[in-house]
């Protein structure tokens, strides 16, 4: 974690001489310059790796990869739905995990889908963000992406409350970090590559795409109608 706070004091340093056009970015040059660094390492790495994993991995197991991340992810989600006292939620995201767990042979098979239990998302920095607390600057981390002052700040909980953390085998725990990397950006390849096609900024159209996405997530999908993405201090 040591990484996340050096960034973050630096980032407080160089706001008071880091100009941006959008209220929302003051660390604009900064985060610009982690964005290139992470596009280089995909571009080297994260990006070739998936290209061979969908060519030479067979559908079937990459689906059922991709629900048993999937199962995992949906019991930190679980615990996320408490802390906002969404019941619905909780007890939805807690019968997704054993159905799947327990008839999806270890969540392989993803047969709460199919018995439209609907998946909810939930992470530590939406909890945050339901109990009022405002996302703060934009910010671009090492690895991770884009993130909010906030996001950022939740992330120790995020890792430290992560299923796949659980696991005592530490081998098995980087292999299952590897493969969500993996399978997250199979699932983007065609649309990262039309967003560098189609966009004159990238930067600028991820910032954007994931700031209201982020605070579209906190309201569940139904954002007041005079909610202004645009503004910082929005909840």
């Amino acid at each position: 974690m040591l990484f996340l706070g050096a960034l973050l004091v630096m980032a407080m340093q160089g706001c008071a001489t880091v100009k941006s056009a959008d209220a929302r970015d003051p660390w604009e040059s900064m985060n610009r310059s982690v964005y290139n660094f992470n596009d280089a390492v995909d571009t080297v790495a994260i990006k070739p790796a998936a290209r061979v994993y969908e060519s030479l991995v067979p559908k079937f197991v990459q689906t059922g990869v991709h629900n048993v991340l999937g199962n995992l992810g949906d019991v930190w989600s679980m615990a996320n739905s408490a802390l906002q006292f969404k019941g619905q939620h909780a007890v939805e995201s807690f019968l997704r995990v054993s159905v799947n767990t327990v008839f999806g042979l270890g969540g392989i098979l993803d047969i709460a889908s199919e018995m439209r239990l609907e998946r909810h998302k939930e992470d530590f920095g939406q909890t945050l963000g339901h109990w009022g607390v405002k996302p703060g600057p934009y910010i671009v981390l090492p690895i991770l992406g884009p993130s909010t002052l906030r996001d950022t700040l939740a992330y120790p909980v995020d890792y430290k409350g992560d299923a796949v953390r659980q696991f005592s085998d530490q081998a098995t725990r980087n292999n299952l970090v590897v493969l969500r990397v993996t399978d997250v950006r199979v699932g983007l390849l065609q649309a990262v590559d039309t967003l560098k096609e189609a966009s004159l900024d990238p930067y600028t159209f991820v910032r954007d795409a994931y700031l209201q996405k982020r605070e579209n997530d906190v309201y569940d999908g139904n954002p007041p109608s005079d909610f202004d993405y645009s503004d910082p201090d929005a909840p």
